[in-house]
């Protein structure tokens, strides 16, 4: 993990499109009536942050095993992110303009980290 490539998790190209989608979490749910329901925005908030977070600690541990983990983790916060925008939508909180421009950004992001947990997984298995 620790290569000269990637030093610091924040070179990350999954954990700089996850803090991208942080930033679009945050935005939509900042709206009304968003703000209203605190338990929906609190739990899609938890888990974007969570996305980023498990992407920096499992980096940092500098362990291939315990990074796979971390980033498996963050793959299903995605996944539930993903959940609750659908809800969002079909409770009237965001247009489906919002709901297609985040969706889409979390779907590359599933998709980003998916390629970074096969390619951590084959570091693992080449020891």
């Amino acid at each position: 993990m620790c290569s000269k490539k990637m030093e610091r998790f924040d070179d990350l190209i999954a954990w700089q499109k996850a803090r991208e989608l942080t930033k679009q979490i945050y935005t939509v749910t900042g709206k009304k009536p968003f703000p209203a329901d605190f338990g929906l925005r609190e739990q899609i908030q938890r888990a974007t942050v969570s996305i980023m977070s498990n992407l920096a600690e499992g980096f940092e541990r500098g362990i291939s095993s315990e990074f796979h983990q971390f980033i498996v983790i963050a793959k299903a916060s995605c996944a539930e992110v993903r959940s609750k925008l659908y809800t969002a939508l079909d409770i009237g909180y965001i247009t489906k303009e919002e709901f297609n421009v985040v969706n889409n950004l979390s779907a590359e992001v599933s998709r980003i980290i998916c390629g970074l947990k096969v390619s951590v997984n084959k570091q693992r298995t080449k020891k």
